[in-house]
């Protein structure tokens, strides 16, 4: 471009001297007939323009680009991040690009295309002269050089190479190129990479990156209208964006579609039913992919280490182990109940306030809401709104679509205080005030669902959904809103599990002789100036460890672990994948007083679906690059004795101690909203209500649910793990066990387990403390016997000595019983088992 301007003008200080130089020719032209001045004039003017654009191209043509870069094109293409389904769960990189040879791009999509923009593709030679002395006419008389009349070619050449100011210099470089790419590609190569190359708004680069914008489905499954849509844009994205400005768009649109009825294309009927077609297209909110956000950053961390910067421009597709429906319901499940948790707090008042002034007009209004909302957008279902008016029992708003809609009743219970003039300003809802509104479920009253006042909850939460079988991740959310705060509460907030972390201490204890059936005292406590209480302020006296856990009594579990001790309780957590270091060395543990993620908790859970195998959590099953070259792949880890954790009985007996939790303890809801009976899990709360659990599984999902606040503060004196954590569990576990058949957890069949009469009937123990009637009848002091309320039974005594004595003996169960299994890294050594003090 620099050296033919640089020739130009060396050219036209050239001509200006000829000129100069050629007076006494001009004046013995001047005496000739006009017509004979006309031909000499015109020949010359001929002549010289033929000799100008000839020495000018011959100046230009060898500074003309290397064309390597489209003969072997590598465009650019973003990091995708899929579904183990397909779904697309997230894209990074600066241009969205989803590369399609031409023989994979519709035919009607091309023909749209070439019909509109250069309907004599396949005939020029990269410029069509016709098109161009057309456009020459018009910017003649027009300063604004509105008429291009660039080929595809040339419009090729001028994305890949050139500015796209409209100078006349640059035209003609755009010229030479085109014919240079016409000798060089051929006309289909032209096409597939102009198809593939052309910005068409929403960082879409090409049409199949452009129909997943703006209709979320591939190019194949466009209707016409929709190609006649993506036909419009090449000629300016910006303008005629759908999404931005429909009514530009549709103009552009209905063009489209009388050029393809023009060329023949379409029938008159088709292309009016084209015309008339309804477009359905994706809203900004829809493309935020909200549902995987936290999993997909999961997978850009891990990628961008791997590759850096080049992970964003390499087309690096990478498939994960997530299914969509469990992950749309995941989602749904803890935004639901974190919503749900906020309308029982006090309202903290609108997020700001707008001057609307009444006498405003209809469209001044509309654009004043316009304006106010714009810092203000729609997270998801929970939609922002300005205030338009305000009555004792009613408030009207304005959505950021221009919806309008109508608040009452339950809608505003919660603000009712926050509607009168005396409420403080920073309470009062007025005209003008933005709120946030959330439309419920249809009912018969209101078949569309009502709208009520609701505010952005600032307690968190984590969702994580494993498969025991496999560590495949099925779901995992990591908190309310991506967008609003990218802390991952499901793998980086390492929080206290209360109750939740009780089963691993009463697995502990089966190994020494303790069963379901054994005897605690449920008694107050006094250790120093410790004085721990159980949750709801009952003591029950003497009960069974089954009845003590579904009642997730604290006093039971104090004692059951200072038989066990809090070394040996913190190294048995650790053969389910908790770090053990994070676990306190005192009693304190038995309230779930150290810290676990919720990751942790799904994974050791799975220990007990699986029949007690630690496979760890696997998101990435495979990497390829844009060729769809494998870069990576893996694996499931398979239930295999060097993953065991515990033993497949110990597995089996705790978890029915937590089938009696979700059937008839503190998580009967489970149960009972499930309609099935092969659920397993344990609540969750600690102190003050600072955590909120549910830890659960069928054998084929193991899901964990945590709720709290980033700077830990109680959630309130009435909340619990089984009210707040477990609703969104249930939600999730709707969908994720649909279609599951109905399997329980099972013995196993090496007759390693023996039923037993305990104080409430039968009950299970190891086939080796039954097989002597030596196992644990009771654990530790019990002041006083009574009746069973239940049965009237006796309960029996306090024996005086041996395994039955109420002391939990270290390696019972190996005494009697098979070899211990190797130890992992994370569990406890090896002496642990052979009755020394580990």
């Amino acid at each position: 471009m620099q050296l033919l301007q640089k020739f130009l003008r060396q050219l036209l200080d050239v001509l200006r001297a000829a000129w100069a130089k050629t007076a006494p020719l001009r004046r013995s032209l001047a005496r000739l007939p006009t017509w004979k001045r006309a031909l000499v004039w015109g020949g010359a003017a001929m002549l010289s323009f033929v000799l100008i654009i000839g020495g000018a191209a011959a100046i230009v043509w060898p500074g003309l680009p290397d064309l390597s870069r489209l003969v072997d094109y590598q465009p650019k293409q973003p990091l995708r991040v899929y579904a183990a389904d397909g779904e697309l769960l997230a894209e990074y990189g600066t241009e969205r690009r989803h590369y399609l040879p031409l023989d994979q791009i519709p035919k009607q999509m091309r023909q749209a295309l070439l019909a509109v923009e250069d309907t004599n593709f396949y005939e020029h030679q990269g410029v069509y002269i016709p098109g161009m002395i057309r456009a020459f006419g018009v910017n003649l008389f027009s300063s604004s050089r509105s008429q291009g009349a660039s080929t595809i070619t040339q419009q090729l050449a001028r994305d890949f190479y050139l500015t796209k100011r409209k100078l006349y210099t640059r035209k003609f470089v755009e010229i030479l190129l085109a014919l240079k790419m016409e000798s060089q590609l051929s006309k289909d190569k032209i096409l597939e990479v102009y198809m593939n190359q052309i910005y068409l708004g929403q960082r879409a680069y090409g049409f199949e990156a452009a129909a997943e914008a703006y209709f979320g489905k591939p190019l194949k499954a466009l209707s016409t209208a929709e190609i006649a849509m993506l036909a419009g844009l090449p000629q300016n994205p910006y303008r005629a964006n759908p999404i931005n400005n429909f009514k530009a768009a549709k103009r552009r649109q209905l063009v489209v579609i009388s050029r393809m009825q023009d060329v023949g294309l379409l029938t008159a009927e088709q292309a009016q039913a084209a015309r008339d077609e309804k477009l359905q297209l994706r809203t900004a909110q829809e493309q935020r992919l909200p549902y995987g956000q936290y999993a997909a950053e999961m997978v850009r961390q891990q990628i961008h280490a791997q590759y850096g910067e080049d992970a964003y421009t390499r087309g690096i597709n990478v498939t994960t182990t997530i299914r969509m429906d469990n992950q749309v319901a995941a989602y749904k499940a803890l935004r639901r109940t974190l919503l749900d948790y906020e309308r029982r707090k006090a309202w903290r008042g609108p997020e700001d306030t707008v001057d609307l002034p009444t006498d405003l007009t209809d469209t001044e209004l509309d654009n004043a809401v316009t304006q106010a909302l714009a810092d203000h957008p729609d997270n998801d279902d929970l939609r922002a709104a300005v205030v338009t008016e305000v009555t004792s029992n009613r408030i009207r708003a304005t959505l950021q679509d221009g919806e309008d809609i109508d608040l009452k009743g339950d809608g505003i219970r919660s603000v009712l205080s926050a509607l009168s003039e005396k409420a403080k300003p920073n309470l009062r809802i007025q005209r003008g005030a933005i709120i946030r509104v959330l439309k419920g479920a249809p009912t018969k009253e209101f078949p569309k669902g009502a709208w009520a006042v609701t505010q952005p909850p600032e307690a968190e939460g984590a969702l994580v959904s494993v498969e025991p079988e496999t560590g495949r991740v099925l779901a995992l959310v990591g908190g309310f809103d991506f967008a609003r705060n990218q802390f991952n509460h499901a793998t980086q907030a390492w929080r206290q599990p209360g109750s939740s972390f009780k089963p691993y201490l009463y697995s502990g204890a089966l190994e020494m002789g303790a069963s379901p059936a054994t005897l605690v005292d449920d008694a107050p406590i006094t250790i120093g100036d410790w004085s721990p209480r159980n949750s709801d302020g009952q003591y029950d006296g003497p009960i069974t460890l089954r009845q003590a856990l579904a009642k997730s009594k604290n006093m039971v579990t104090i004692r059951l672990l200072e038989q066990l001790s809090p070394e040996r309780g913190r190294a048995w957590a650790g053969k389910f994948g908790i770090d053990v270091d994070r676990q306190p060395a005192n009693l304190t543990l038995a309230l779930g007083s150290g810290s676990v993620t919720p990751l942790q908790m799904a994974s050791g859970y799975s220990v007990f679906a699986n029949g007690g195998y630690l496979l760890k959590p696997l998101l990435i099953t495979k990497i390829t690059d844009s060729q769809n070259q494998v870069l990576f792949q893996a694996e499931p880890e398979k239930l295999t004795e060097d993953h065991r954790a515990i033993s497949e009985r110990n597995a089996f007996v705790t978890s029915t101690l937590l089938h009696e939790v979700a059937v008839r303890g503190t998580a009967y809801r489970a149960s009972a909203s499930l309609k099935r009976y092969d659920l397993y899990g344990k609540t969750g709360t600690t102190n003050d209500a600072v955590d909120a659990w549910f830890a659960g599984f069928q054998r084929k999902v193991a899901t964990v649910v945590w709720i709290g606040y980033d700077q830990p503060r109680s959630l309130g004196d009435r909340e619990t793990g089984g009210g707040i954590a477990l609703p969104a569990w249930i939600d999730y576990m709707q969908v994720a066990l649909k279609g599951v058949p109905t399997a329980e957890v099972p013995p196993p069949t090496d007759g390693s387990v023996a039923q037993i009469e305990g104080p409430n009937g039968p009950d299970w123990v190891f086939q080796e403390f039954a097989a002597g009637d030596t196992w644990l009848k009771t654990l530790g002091t019990i002041s006083e016997m009574t009746t069973d309320p239940a049965t009237g039974a006796l309960l029996p005594a306090v024996p005086a000595s041996g395994a039955a004595s109420g002391v939990l003996v270290p390696g019972a169960a190996s005494a009697a019983g098979p070899a211990p299994p190797a130890r992992r890294s994370s569990g406890p050594p090896s002496s642990w088992f052979s009755g020394d003090g580990g």
